[in-house]
């Protein structure tokens, strides 16, 4: 197996951990407006995700960095650059006391992050399986044709 596939491989790993967690949270929101779930419980839910999920998005985007992934590098790199700044003005929480007030846009946050990492599972599906693809090409024929090497993305 080349490192390449392997590469993809944790990409998409990471990918659906990250996918999981905001929809866990957009769930958790969905049952704090519909009044299964009291403040206090819905929130510290949520917080205890999210300083996880801003380490595992900076992992991701670092490692699309340092394997020269630019393309995806530049399209983490907002939700890094938001997260940032989420947490410099410290507003990376879910307070109990404003979380009805903040309902509204914080579905709205979590319905946008959710929308982005579904694309980015996209991208790294389709690159999973041409890697894939030029690593089962290489073992069948010992070294790759130059031709199938620009069919990569």
């Amino acid at each position: 197996m080349s490192w390449d596939l392997i590469f993809w491989i944790i990409c998409f790993a990471i990918d659906l951990g990250l996918l999981a967690s905001t929809f866990y949270q957009l769930v958790i929101l969905t049952d704090l407006e519909a009044d299964y779930i009291n403040p206090f419980e819905s929130s510290s839910r949520i917080n205890s995700l999210v300083y996880p999920e801003f380490i595992v998005h900076g992992v991701l985007c670092a490692l699309f960095l340092l394997t020269w992934h630019w393309f995806l590098f530049l399209i983490t790199l907002p939700m890094s650059a938001y997260f940032v700044m989420l947490f410099l003005k410290r507003k990376h929480l879910v307070d109990v006391t404003e979380v009805f007030r903040l309902l509204n846009a914080e579905k709205r946050l979590r319905k946008l992050k959710l929308a982005f990492y579904l694309g980015l599972l996209v991208i790294i599906i389709f690159r999973t399986f041409t890697a894939g693809k030029i690593s089962l090409q290489r073992s069948e024929f010992g070294e790759l044709d130059l031709r199938s090497s620009f069919l990569v993305f």
